[in-house]
């Protein structure tokens, strides 16, 4: 079955393509992406692995699913297009980087500058129906997403996890933490953030500081 994936991911990941579990998926996202409006654009479903080639992948960040918004979701978790408002969770994120590494507070919610230098984000369900939360959950999505997972801690080493809320850290069971660098927290959305579990957790500093031990360049955040 022919899935338009980045090359280096494509060979990696071919054998899941095959299965009746991955087939049914696509079947099913197909129909839904011709009776209604879904995120993100056909083209953007599998921009994570597109801007963060196989070898390259240094970070993982595991999101859960796509906003459901008009225009928002590109591909990545926590991302949002040029021009779009940051929503309250990416608003969190870039308030902990400007405390934690002292960058300024960005205008564009475009993370693809972050994927381009081999942070992985990744949502654990690719797609969604407009204006509905977890509308493509259980469906195969997060079958898929776990053999992505699994065959980075298999087959790369040194890569820092980065786990924020109950269901990411749920993740921790698919890697292999003799090799890797998992570093968990609250999630940086607004219930989990007031509450005290997100901010100052100073994962931006402490992923670039695993990187610079492993000789790895840090990622300009």
């Amino acid at each position: 079955m022919d899935v338009a994936i980045e090359p280096s991911w494509k060979a990696h990941l071919h054998q899941e393509f095959e299965k009746p579990y991955f087939q049914q998926l696509t079947q099913f996202v197909k129909q839904e992406y011709q009776h209604y409006t879904c995120y993100p654009k056909g083209k953007d479903i599998f921009a994570a692995f597109d801007h963060c080639p196989f070898q390259e992948t240094k970070v993982v960040i595991i999101g859960q699913d796509p906003y459901h918004g008009p225009g928002q979701a590109n591909g990545l978790c926590f991302s949002v297009k040029d021009g779009i408002p940051h929503p309250p969770s990416l608003v969190n994120i870039f308030k902990e980087i400007k405390t934690d590494v002292e960058k300024p507070y960005p205008k564009s919610g475009n993370l693809e500058r972050w994927a381009d230098q081999g942070v992985l984000l990744l949502n654990a369900t690719l797609t969604v129906r407009a204006h509905q939360a977890g509308s493509h959950q259980n469906k195969g999505w997060e079958t898929f997403t776990d053999a992505v997972i699994r065959t980075v801690s298999e087959q790369l080493e040194g890569v820092v996890f980065l786990l924020w809320g109950g269901f990411a850290k749920k993740k921790s069971a698919l890697v292999d933490q003799r090799k890797h660098h998992i570093l968990t927290s609250g999630h940086p959305s607004p219930l989990s953030a007031n509450r005290g579990l997100w901010f100052g957790n100073q994962h931006f500093s402490k992923t670039n500081g695993l990187l610079a031990q492993m000789g790895k360049t840090g990622i300009e955040w």
